[in-house]
């Protein structure tokens, strides 16, 4: 429009300049007023000026009307400025390139978003990733096989345990030992798993909440999810990023004080829940910004790989913990919860009623809980898991450290190997996928023989169901872009990685 318009602008200044000259020579000439032989000069030359563009498509009233890729251009002579642009729709004719992002509060994360928009309607929609790109997967052929979850903890930084988990249970099944984990230690990473499942819900709830202007749910869901990331710091020491979950077992046992914190839980978090359905499932402009937005049906589902509460709530009852069970989901009570609109309301009610099934999985590990180690009896895989804190405070467990410091050089020698060097996995390749809160987690992991992975490549969740977000866009209103982008729930430490 501006480039246009400069250019009509100039051939009215460049016209008008010319046609006063004319005019005083004729005046000159004749003693009189302009000729029609010199308006009709100025017309040819105007005419003469725009042909050296393009062919004259049209005469209007006012000007000649020249067809341009870039659209109509006007030769005027004369005339009143605003009937000259009377002739443009600039809704209609104009398309405006808007760039959401890479800081932006409505991306979940440094997510560029490149749209076209013809006014308020998103014609192309474009993804623009790699802003948080880490290089954990090249990180990870660099260390040996348990130093990689320090890495991998770190990808999807909402859910860390999943991340966690997922390469362990690889990396057990290259070793061979996936019958050998303790039956605490499973119950164990379940229990925390849906800990971390519920943590990252409120997360999706309080920032969903804040982009559409619930800003109240926000504070309420953060205050939840700290309880939870308490019971972390009790179990790991740490309330993020916790390299709890460990190839053969657990970093270290789960203390008394973390079971007591979660049985606090179960009983506080269900009434906070029903709170949360009461504010907004009945809220008119929460329903008004998420029923019937950002649809996608079971097809476009499947035919982009989106997994997930997006796929669930397209009607679909895909859950890997129920159709590829994994540490012994299969002997858990609960539910697969799914809808049938595939709307962002839909994905709202499926998240909160994840929540619940979750503190049923949590309830059934506590009743379940055995006792015994939480670490393979086999002393050249397991590092030592009574590397519990200590009275020093930085994890060593004294007995442990008397013993290989001052009793068995061998010992010494054993434990220096294994942490240095790390222990060697069978050449062979796996892939392990288990159900994450944003969809499918899957865990490709190659081995040549050596101590160090060669490959580990993460099918990641949130990677793959962004690639939806411009066939929930285009066609909808620019506001309802953030709704979209926000009910698929992307973390984009995950997605770059």
């Amino acid at each position: 429009m501006t480039g246009r318009a400069t250019r009509s602008a100039r051939t009215i200044r460049s016209v008008a300049c010319r046609s006063s000259t004319r005019e005083r020579r004729s005046r000159r000439r004749t003693g009189g007023g302009p000729t029609s032989e010199a308006a009709s000069e100025v017309e040819r030359s105007g005419a003469e000026r725009s042909s050296g563009r393009t062919e004259v498509a049209a005469v209007t009233s006012y000007a000649p009307v020249h067809e341009t890729p870039e659209g109509k251009v006007f030769t005027v002579t004369g005339g009143d400025w605003d009937q000259v642009l009377g002739d443009r729709d600039p809704i209609h004719d104009e398309k405006i390139i808007v760039n959401m992002g890479p800081q932006h509060p409505s991306t979940h994360g440094v997510l560029r978003l490149v749209l076209e928009l013809e006014g308020e309607t998103v014609t192309d929609a474009r993804l623009v990733i790699g802003y948080l790109h880490t290089g954990i997967e090249k990180n990870l052929e660099f260390r040996n096989w348990t130093q990689g979850v320090t890495f991998v903890t770190r990808a999807d930084y909402l859910a860390p345990i999943f991340n966690e988990t997922g390469y362990c249970l690889a990396v057990e099944k290259l070793l061979g030992i996936t019958e050998a984990i303790p039956p605490r230690a499973t119950v164990i990473r379940v229990l925390m798993m849906e800990l971390n499942r519920i943590a990252s819900h409120l997360v999706w709830l309080a920032t969903t909440g804040m982009e559409l202007g619930a800003v109240s749910i926000a504070t309420y869901a953060f205050r939840e999810r700290e309880k939870i990331l308490d019971i972390f710091e009790l179990a790991s020491g740490l309330r993020m990023n916790m390299a709890y979950i460990r190839p053969g077992g657990l970093a270290q046992d789960l203390p008394d004080t973390a079971v007591g914190a979660i049985r606090e839980l179960l009983v506080y978090l269900p009434k906070r829940v029903a709170e949360y359905q009461a504010m907004l499932s009945g809220n008119p402009i929460w329903r008004a910004r998420t029923i019937g937005v950002a649809e996608l049906d079971v097809t476009g589902c499947l035919a982009l790989g989106v997994t997930g509460p997006v796929l669930r709530s397209a009607g679909l009852a895909w859950d890997l913990r129920k159709t590829m069970p994994y540490c012994g989901y299969e002997s858990y009570e609960f539910d697969v919860v799914t809808r049938e609109t595939g709307d962002a309301y839909a994905r709202y009610e499926i998240r909160l009623d994840e929540i619940g099934e979750s503190l049923k999985i949590i309830e059934q590990c506590l009743d379940r809980l055995p006792s015994g180690p939480v670490m393979v009896a086999d002393k050249k895989i397991a590092w030592p898991a009574q590397l519990a804190t200590g009275t020093d405070g930085l994890g060593n467990s004294l007995a442990h450290v008397a013993k290989i410091m001052g009793q068995s050089m061998e010992a010494l020698i054993h434990h220096f190997k294994l942490v240095t060097e790390g222990f060697r996995v069978p050449p062979g390749q796996v892939y392990v996928p288990i159900e994450s809160p944003r969809g499918e987690l899957g865990v490709h992991a190659v081995s040549d023989g050596g101590t160090r992975p060669y490959r580990v490549h993460f099918r990641e969740p949130s990677f793959v169901n962004l690639q939806s977000l411009p066939a929930l866009a285009e066609g909808g209103m620019i506001a309802d872009v953030i709704v979209g982008g926000a009910s698929l729930d992307p973390v984009m430490g995950g997605c770059d990685r």
